[in-house]
């Protein structure tokens, strides 16, 4: 392909925006085949030239693929007239193809998936492949002493939607009442709906696993990286596996 810009590069590569990945090769923090490189504008070939960043390597995919912890208050959406979405987390100049893999309710936090890879997003999503959700969940109330077995067997909601079996567990070292869902599926707000079936309520939500890949606990809530080698390639084993029994 033709050569590239090295700060447009690494923009794509999720290393920063224009301005800052500018401010990280003028430093000499950057290298193109071991040689440090202090210009922006150098022109790099993104599927040959080995580019290091404060000594990690970047590797150019034509798809990409990026870890986002989800705050607060922001839609999982692509645009939207009235509220921040989690494309607007990202620089403008890396949001063009991508999108969330799922959704996340607006007031529930942690690990997104960004890509423009609709094939993985579909493996990860398909309600026939049953990929693991993990969830922390702060509640408020006495849940039923048989929440655990209920969720086991598949609990009933109060509407009569039926869910699949699932787990949940007590973490006792929290220092609020902290619980550990893990589903596998995505209904409407089926956490909070699941935990309120059993006697609780939830008061802070956040996603922490996702098909074999943990929340980075480095990330701060609205900051986001490009997925090492190693991540994809656990997200892509799903994508291979398909339908797994609990």
């Amino acid at each position: 392909m033709p050569a590239m810009r090295l700060d447009k590069l690494l923009t794509q590569l999720g290393c920063g925006s224009r301005k800052e990945v500018g401010a990280l090769i003028r430093s000499g923090r950057v290298t193109v085949d071991g040689a440090p490189v202090r210009d922006p504008a150098c022109k790099t070939d993104p599927e040959t030239a080995v580019v290091v960043v404060d000594g990690r390597p970047q590797r150019y995919q034509a798809q990409r693929y990026f870890m986002l912890n989800k705050p607060a208050g922001v839609i999982t959406a692509s645009r939207d007239g009235r509220h921040q979405t989690v494309l607007e987390l990202f620089p403008a100049s890396q949001r063009r193809g991508l999108f969330a893999v799922g959704r996340l309710d607006k007031d529930t936090e942690g690990l997104l998936i960004v890509t423009d890879d609709g094939a993985l997003s579909h493996a990860l999503m398909s309600p026939a492949r049953h990929v693991d959700k993990v969830y922390e969940a702060v509640v408020e109330g006495a849940l039923v002493p048989d929440a655990a077995d209920r969720f086991a067997a598949g609990l009933t909601l109060r509407d009569g939607t039926v869910c699949l079996p699932a787990v949940l567990e007590r973490l006792p070292d929290r220092a609020e009442q902290t619980v550990r869902v893990t589903l596998r599926e995505g209904k409407y707000h089926q956490v909070k709906r699941m935990i309120a079936a059993v006697g609780g309520t939830v008061v802070h939500l956040r996603r922490v696993w996702l098909g074999g890949l943990a929340l980075d606990p480095s990330l701060a809530p609205g900051a986001f990286r490009a997925l090492t080698d190693a991540e994809l390639a656990l997200l892509q084993g799903q994508e291979r596996d398909g339908k797994k029994e609990f």
